[in-house]
């Protein structure tokens, strides 16, 4: 993805530290204070210009939510959203997937989504992608017990490769679904990315799995 610099991003998110996280390792073990209530936490990993996530906080204000993202430029559009809403159970990390044990304990994170990552189609860069081994670890180590990933794209060859490397980290397969938006499924809030594929016929492929005990 091509990320349009705004030179400007990093003064508008220091401005609200209410919604964005600057510090995160401070708040490592203690993130439901940065919420009105004491509720599970979900996040989303990649989150972009923050319509999923700003969406479900909306949908779902008995859970907390947190979107992380790296780019600032970005980051900064998802800030402007939740601004406009103002939503108790919402805030925004500044932060890279791979860092995520320096910010969460074990278990303090219920769920996990990853919506419409980045494919890094060559192999050469399959270390890259948040489906690859290095990542199931470190989200493993933020979910508790039997934690889920829930993930969505609209990329097959991404999607066959998060399959099979769920299956060879030793994580359960849930459900999939090879189809989403013809298929029965209930609740679905779409991203930006996903609005704008589907409209142009593709499929969405979405996965449910979850670590073991």
């Amino acid at each position: 993805m091509r990320v349009r610099n705004k030179p400007w991003a990093k003064d508008r998110i220091l401005e609200y530290p209410q919604y964005v996280v600057s510090d995160p390792e401070n708040w490592k073990g203690r993130w439901q204070q940065r919420f009105k209530q004491e509720q599970p936490i979900h996040i989303e990993v990649g989150t972009g210009k923050g319509q999923f996530i700003t969406e479900m906080a909306k949908a779902n204000p008995d859970i907390n939510y947190i979107g992380i993202e790296i780019e600032m430029s970005v980051l900064v559009v998802a800030l402007d959203k939740l601004i406009a809403e103002e939503l108790p159970n919402l805030q925004l990390l500044h932060a890279d997937g791979r860092d995520l044990t320096d910010y969460f304990e074990k278990g303090e994170i219920s769920l996990l989504y990853l919506n419409f990552s980045d494919p890094w189609p060559k192999t050469k860069h399959a270390k890259r992608r948040l489906t690859y081994k290095t990542f199931l670890a470190t989200f493993e180590k933020i979910l508790p017990d039997n934690g889920e990933i829930h993930f969505k794209t609209d990329n097959q060859g991404l999607f066959e490769y998060s399959l099979g490397s769920f299956s060879q980290y030793g994580m359960i397969i849930k459900q999939v679904w090879l189809d989403l938006h013809t298929s029965s499924y209930e609740g679905n809030i779409m991203t930006e990315y996903e609005e704008k594929f589907s409209s142009r016929g593709q499929r969405i492929y979405r996965v449910e799995a979850y670590f073991p005990k």
